[in-house]
């Protein structure tokens, strides 16, 4: 079994979180594959317990506005099926099931688009569980910070077909001008009638959570990453047209104690004209 890159492990601790979700009574989502993987990089760090350790640690900080999130994507997902969209890339994949857990119709096609340590490590998993997808599903063992779109365009994905993009915190870890430039190739593959999902989210760099998580990836505070300061802006400037939604709003209905009380803080949806 391929042992992850610390950044990749992160999508670990995602899993673990709605392993832990699924496994309560008034749970906001069931995922049956989650615990395989948390199972699986568990005996991988057998020889490293202290980072194991830190794994679980970051869990539990994370866990109650990280679940909530995965929810919101959840539903934002089956709210673009339902209007019609059945192209979905989901970029820096990780460790996500939703082809196999949201009940999306055979006529969806999803392409997951991680690195080859990734693709690598969770693959076994989901063929040894048998786990089946209830949509077309398509696995692109590629690296965003590379020349990756080639690869998906290989695979089936059709450049005339409007497509819902999810980005749920990968470009967070790339340099400005590698994230913009993720962006730009996404809005040179996109048919109008597209969308593109990802978080507008303001952290405070100092809380200790976070300072552990950037000590585990091995990243440092830098402004400089992802796509900028106003990412709705520079979709705009690319050619998108964007709406904001409050995450207060957005988690409410949820029932868990995950408000920020920060109007900036929410989803950006963004709509290719």
């Amino acid at each position: 079994m391929s042992v992850l890159p610390k950044v990749s492990t992160t999508a670990v601790g995602v899993a673990l979180i709605r392993a832990r979700e699924s496994e309560r009574e008034d749970r906001l989502l069931n995922d049956p594959y989650a615990r395989a993987f948390g199972d699986a990089a568990r005996a991988s760090f057998a020889e490293a317990p202290e980072t194991w350790a830190k794994v679980e640690q970051l869990v539990d900080a994370f866990y109650e506005g990280r679940i909530a999130g995965v929810r919101v994507f959840d539903d934002l997902v089956r709210d673009a099926v339902e209007a019609g969209l059945t192209q979905i890339v989901l970029l820096g994949a990780g460790l996500d099931t939703r082809a196999f857990r949201l009940g999306l119709p055979a006529a969806v096609r999803l392409f997951e688009v991680d690195v080859p340590e990734m693709v690598s490590f969770k693959e076994p998993i989901l063929r040894e569980l048998g786990a089946e997808p209830t949509c077309g599903r398509t696995v692109i063992a590629a690296d965003l910070r590379e020349d990756w779109a080639p690869r998906l365009i290989e695979a089936g994905f059709r450049r005339d077909v409007p497509t819902l993009w999810l980005e749920e915190g990968v470009l967070g870890y790339l340099p400005r001008e590698r994230a913009q430039a993720v962006l730009t190739t996404v809005t040179g593959l996109t048919a109008a009638g597209s969308r593109f999902i990802a978080g507008a989210l303001k952290v405070d760099e100092k809380a200790e959570h976070y300072r552990q998580l950037r000590e585990f990836v091995g990243t440092e505070a830098q402004p400089s990453r992802g796509l900028g300061p106003d990412p709705a802006a520079w979709l705009r400037e690319i050619g998108w047209a964007t709406e904001f939604h409050a995450w207060d709003e957005l988690a409410a209905p949820l029932g868990r104690t995950v408000a920020t009380g920060d109007p900036d803080t929410g989803l950006i949806v963004a709509t290719s004209p």
